[in-house]
């Protein structure tokens, strides 16, 4: 899986999205920024809190999913017809509550100011 780029911001002003661990030249004042400055255990600390939170979501549908199918096959298979309603509260309740959270965990995650080489 790719980890997602660190965004660095050049004391020039421009910005750039840098792979974890690799170096960047800034093109208009020829700054180097290292990526490799941020403490690997933080960065891996981030990534795994945001990998949990997407299996997370995947585990919780997987969940709903299999014990509405054992309801609609065990029970009555008209239950079957009730799969848009399920399907419509999954994304017009739980979605954006699980995008939210997830947005708010992402604005609260640390920043480190780099040094240029």
């Amino acid at each position: 899986m790719r980890t997602p780029p660190v965004s660095v911001t050049c004391r020039c002003g421009r910005t750039e999205k840098v792979p974890y661990g690799e170096t960047w030249r800034c093109e208009d004042c020829g700054r180097s920024w290292d990526t490799t400055q941020i403490p690997e255990a933080e960065y891996t600390k981030i990534l795994r809190d945001m990998r949990r939170a997407r299996v997370s979501v995947v585990g919780v549908a997987l969940a709903i999913a299999a014990v509405f199918c054992a309801l609609a096959i065990f029970v009555s298979p008209s239950l079957f017809m009730l799969m848009p309603v399920v399907l419509a509260g999954w994304f017009i309740i739980y979605m954006p509550m699980w995008r939210r959270r997830l947005r708010r965990r992402a604005r609260n995650v640390p920043t480190w100011t780099l040094e240029p080489e």
